[in-house]
């Protein structure tokens, strides 16, 4: 099943276009293929950026509960 896809329009440098279609013509992918490659692993990376909120709210709510351990362990 292939996936479906959206037009659309913008500009990059052009170094950076040529850097691209060279990786497909070598890697013998479309350049569309090797361009949602890289914008997936730019959203990855910026999800690892910034913590999980779910994480934080344990993490808050553990430190909370073990205020004084904290504070003695700062002594």
């Amino acid at each position: 099943m292939v996936a479906s896809r959206e037009k659309f329009s913008s500009q990059a440098a052009p170094e950076l276009l040529e850097s691209m279609r060279q990786i497909a013509r070598k890697e013998g992918r479309f350049f569309q293929a090797v361009l949602e490659d890289a914008m997936r692993q730019y959203l990855e990376n910026k999800q690892l950026e910034s913590p999980n909120p779910e994480f934080m709210a344990h993490l808050g709510a553990s430190m909370e509960r073990n205020r004084r351990l904290l504070d003695l362990l700062a002594q």
